[in-house]
């Protein structure tokens, strides 16, 4: 089987290392999704499946960039999409929680219609509705705030990261107390993808991540527990950080169609501290 992964970043990387010799990553440099000519050379590949992680993710600039973003988001599946039907691939798009406005109050399933309330979240919709019409062999696989040993491409390192550099310099740690999602560890996100593959399971949408499902907040004082670190952790809400795009107040993912299939995903507690070791954290 051979499966040709469309950018390298958090999620891109992880699944290159969990299909080893079977992955042809494919790097900005060498496919430009944007550019139906530049995927093209998916012909020359000839790949089974094709997973298709490239996305423009920075959230509040998509605001600002609403033609880049479904350049790179709709457009970039669109062609994807249009070249994996001609080969007969499996097309595999990556999607996101934020699909949804977040108002339902508890963990969205794969049958709850998506709202989305910014531009991100309207770009990665309309990918989903041009891999949806156009592969027959398709998943659309939804994950939700990753974090990965290979940091975010275009974004810096990830929350993670982030929360444990501000505690070594003593800063004082302001983190919403007031949204909610399901963490998701790359790596067992991977497997996961690799699982639904080998188990060719029915073409469809897919929630792809850790089991249960937290506040940022909480994320962050796992984070500082997990690692044994000292911190000045505080709670806070949304409105104190206005941010330029909307962000769902509860956009956390059931993957119980993934476990009715028999594909497990540890909670993410015990993916986090999977993390930290991995980062040598602890």
């Amino acid at each position: 089987m051979k499966v040709a992964v469309i950018g390298v970043g958090q999620l891109g990387s992880d699944l290159v290392k969990v299909f080893g010799d079977d992955a042809v990553p494919l790097t900005h440099r060498d496919i430009e999704v944007t550019d139906f000519t530049s995927c093209e050379i998916l012909r020359e590949i000839k790949p089974d499946v094709v997973i298709n992680t490239a996305a423009y993710h920075k959230t509040d600039e998509c605001e600002d960039n609403p033609e880049k973003s479904f350049s790179v988001n709709a457009i970039g599946a669109r062609n994807v999409a249009l070249i994996c039907k001609d080969i007969g691939a499996v097309n595999i798009f990556v999607s996101t929680d934020y699909v949804f406005d977040g108002n339902k109050g508890q963990p969205y399933s794969e049958d709850d219609v998506p709202n989305p309330i910014n531009v991100y979240g309207v770009s990665k919709y309309a990918g989903e509705i041009f891999t949806r019409y156009i592969s027959d062999k398709h998943y659309i696989v939804r994950v939700s705030s990753l974090f990965g040993a290979a940091g975010a491409s275009g974004k810096g390192g990830n929350f993670v990261e982030t929360m444990i550099k501000k505690a070594k310099a003593c800063e004082e740690i302001n983190v919403v107390d007031d949204i909610t999602m399901s963490p998701t560890y790359t790596k067992d996100a991977a497997f996961a993808i690799r699982q639904v593959i080998e188990k060719e399971l029915p073409y469809g949408i897919y929630h792809v991540t850790n089991d249960g499902y937290c506040t940022w907040y909480e994320f962050a004082k796992a984070i500082f527990e997990l690692a044994g670190i000292s911190a000045n952790l505080n709670p806070t809400t949304s409105d104190k950080y206005p941010t330029k795009a909307k962000r769902p107040k509860n956009s956390s993912l059931s993957i119980e169609k993934l476990k009715s299939y028999g594909v497990e995903m540890r909670h993410w507690k015990d993916a986090l501290k999977a993390y930290l070791e991995e980062k040598g954290h602890i």
